[in-house]
């Protein structure tokens, strides 16, 4: 796709390949982290990666899906190492904030309360069904789950969302 082409034309490619893809890219990290900062500097790491691998790409649609992989890959490694390095004491880490429904928080803000708390991969594959919009195959592919197990772990999540939601007395139709 963008081989026989001047430098000048590459990098004007390569310019426009990360405009239209920065937001899905950064969207991808930051719902997955839930850490903007972290979010960007994992994207800025994908989009590093794919300047070195400018020409192995053989459509503007493989660039795409290639990104996506390879930010949840990105996510997954660093929550990996994340959970490697020794965590403080008990004494220095803040309580943890339970979601409480109040009538003057959304029912919305409520929700992602209750998603950040749900376990670490079935926030992922809510956040890339529901905030990304990618449709179970695609997730399986992303995450290298059958498409059965992402089926299951959306189908579990929801009734945990649902009944989480029902229990503090918000009434959401989307939920």
């Amino acid at each position: 796709m963008f081989r026989g082409r001047s430098q000048a034309e590459r990098e004007a490619d390569f310019a426009d390949l990360v405009h239209e893809h920065q937001a899905m890219v950064y969207s991808i990290g930051l719902h997955l982290l839930r850490d903007a900062a972290l979010a960007e500097e994992l994207a800025q790491e994908v989009f590093l990666k794919l300047f070195e691998n400018w020409g192995a790409f053989e459509s503007r649609e493989h660039v795409k899906n290639w990104l996506r992989r390879v930010m949840v890959r990105r996510v997954i490694d660093h929550t990996r190492r994340a959970k490697l390095r020794p965590c403080p004491g008990l004494g220095s880490a803040p309580e943890p904030r339970v979601p409480v429904y109040e009538p003057d928080i959304l029912a919305s803000e409520h929700l992602e309360l209750l998603v950040a708390r749900l376990p670490e991969r079935a926030r992922q594959i809510v956040a890339l069904r529901y905030q990304e919009d990618l449709e179970p195959a695609e997730i399986a592919q992303l995450l290298g789950l059958s498409v059965g197990a992402v089926k299951s772990t959306l189908h579990r999540s929801l009734l945990w969302l649902r009944t989480r939601m029902e229990r503090a007395g918000v009434r959401n139709e989307r939920c």
